[in-house]
């Protein structure tokens, strides 16, 4: 299926079901929200290591380390929610075909920005995922009653804002 209609792999059918407080439908819907998230921030820590690997110019190797830090916390995130869609009796896409057809981020194939270029487009995927975890954040509460999930995405959005803060201090640094 497509972005609009993701198709979520089905509940992981197990002879113990998570008895947690939460109905199976409103799992269903919070996992359907993690694997969007999942994809998203698998082309992120993606699009953040191509940076990294092909970051040129007087500032590379304070780049070429910045952007690996950053696409070592887009790593773990990545982790974490795959392991909150199992917590919650789900089961994780993993192929890079489902990620590409499901991320909501904008990708750049066979460009190669300068460093600068480089930072806006982080930034700019960065907010977007902002954005649309604050969305998430409160359907996880007010539709899908599931404050595990309300909490969990919140540390997400919290740290996507810390790595936005701190791409935007690179780009402010260019305005003296």
């Amino acid at each position: 299926m497509t972005k609009q209609g993701l198709e979520i792999p089905k509940l992981a059918k197990s002879d113990k079901e998570p008895s947690i407080g939460i109905t199976e439908k409103n799992r269903e819907g919070v996992i359907k929200i993690l694997t969007m998230l999942l994809c998203d921030e698998y082309t992120l820590a993606t699009k953040t290591k191509k940076y990294h690997w092909n970051v040129v110019g007087s500032d590379f190797s304070e780049l070429h380390e910045f952007f690996g830090e950053q696409y070592k916390e887009l790593d773990g995130s990545v982790d974490k929610i795959a392991e909150r869609i199992r917590m919650l009796g789900g089961q994780t896409v993993g192929t890079l075909a489902e990620f590409a057809e499901n991320t909501r981020l904008k990708e750049d194939p066979g460009s190669y920005p300068d460093s600068r270029t480089m930072i806006a487009n982080l930034l700019d995927s960065h907010e977007s995922a902002i954005r649309t975890l604050r969305e998430d954040v409160d359907a996880a509460d007010e539709k899908y009653h599931d404050m595990g999930t309300n909490d969990f995405l919140i540390g997400m959005m919290q740290d996507h804002e810390k790595m936005a803060w701190m791409l935007r201090a690179y780009l402010a640094g260019d305005s003296r």
